[in-house]
């Protein structure tokens, strides 16, 4: 099965509005979830009047917002290798590196660059304390990709830095994901064994495997492996077997039932034995991939009336670097203002849309130029750049 060649055509555009709608999704759960925390930590009780169903569907559900997106991330590398190289085992490592390097590196550095100009500035919301083992050491971690493993150690790192914690995941599953490809992909079984071995995993380590402790719970690795592994299965199945019309049906109306059913009941999962064994991201991050395939196999074109949430997905990795400097300012604003409750939506509405212009504008004029810069000059075959849709990266809770 890795040797399979793609049958998933790219469209013109090199997008798939499956997958910029999933990825809008994702960030707009985790900017509902950041802008209720920073409520919350002001004593500002807007969910007293509303139904808690709702409350916990609309602004606790970063973390599930996170899964998804660690199985589209998963999906994408592994279609994206497969037409870049032809197999998994033909992947050349350097070119693999490389190109992962122009993706993330260009804006992440800028954004360590300007949090430590803040940090040294005594900005408030931007100081790393000593508690946390001081600016050094979150450079270190952010760098090594270890930030969950730092803040399971020594608590939260101020919020900006927090959220880097999903890139030190993926970033360490993609530091082996070549390896493997070369070593174990002409070994098709065994290559597919090892994913499904995360897959396996992943419920232990958002349960038994954290001995308690609620941060590694949310931000072990095995925990978001998991989601990464079976994008990457889903990315071998699409790319070997053809879905009949029935099959397509089936996987897009039981894909999109399961997302919404596990955002929805999220809270009501997580209280019960799903939650308990850890196996509700498990099924979450299934019925993603469910419909991925479908959506990817037919080139599915969304609605107009979805057209927000995939100019959300397309820029989601700008907007995940940089929404909590918007959601900090609008929030100041509303502090300054009295935190007066009439005013709630409005600090809602414009910290989605503040989120959202400012990524736009970081990526068409800083992150997108660096990545095909640094692209063009990563490889000396042109063809390996074509038609190849930009990877992504992965937000939060």
């Amino acid at each position: 099965m890795p040797s399979a060649r793609p049958i998933v055509r790219s469209s013109p555009s090199n997008r798939l509005d499956g997958i910029d709608l999933l990825r809008g999704l994702a960030i707009f759960f985790v900017l509902l979830n950041h802008i209720n925390i920073r409520l919350l930590g002001a004593d500002v009780p807007y969910t007293d009047y509303l139904p808690a169903q709702l409350v916990h569907f609309l602004v606790w559900n970063g973390q599930l917002g996170v899964q998804i997106f660690f199985a589209v991330s998963g999906f994408l590398i592994t279609s994206i290798t497969l037409r870049r190289w032809g197999s998994l085992p033909q992947v050349r490592l350097g070119n693999f590196y490389r190109l992962r390097f122009a993706r993330i590196a260009p804006l992440l550095f800028l954004l360590l660059a300007v949090l430590c100009a803040l940090h040294f500035a005594h900005l408030h919301h931007f100081v790393v304390s000593a508690k946390t083992g001081g600016l050094g050491r979150a450079l270190l971690a952010v760098l090594t990709f270890h930030v969950n493993v730092l803040e399971a150690h020594r608590g939260y790192l101020p919020a900006n830095w927090d959220i880097l914690w999903s890139l030190s995941v993926e970033e360490m599953f993609y530091l082996f994901f070549p390896i493997a490809c070369r070593v174990f992909g002409r070994r098709g079984l065994l290559f597919v064994g090892i994913l499904l071995g995360f897959v396996a995993l992943g419920p232990f380590g958002r349960t038994v495997f954290t001995h308690g402790n609620g941060i590694w719970e949310e931000y072990s690795y095995l925990g978001g492996m998991e989601g990464i592994a079976l994008g990457c299965l889903t990315a071998l199945i699409v790319a070997r077997v053809r879905f009949n019309r029935f099959a397509l049906w089936i996987l897009t109306a039981g894909g999109g039932v399961v997302v919404a059913a596990s955002l929805v009941f999220s809270w009501q999962a997580y209280r019960g034995w799903l939650g308990r064994t850890g196996l509700n991201m498990t099924i979450l991050g299934a019925g993603t991939c469910m419909f991925i395939a479908a959506t990817a196999q037919t080139q599915w074109r969304s609605p107009r009336l979805l057209a927000p949430l995939l100019l959300l997905g397309q820029y989601s990795y700008e907007v995940y670097l940089t929404h909590m400097f918007v959601v900090f300012a609008f929030f100041d604003l509303f502090v300054a203002a009295g935190k007066p409750m009439r005013l709630v939506p409005a600090l809602f509405l414009l910290g989605i849309l503040g989120s959202g212009a400012l990524g736009a504008l970081v990526a068409r004029f800083y992150s997108e130029p660096m990545n095909q810069f640094l692209r063009s000059r990563s490889t000396s075959d042109p063809a390996q750049l074509a038609g190849v849709p930009a990877e992504s990266s992965v937000p939060k809770r």
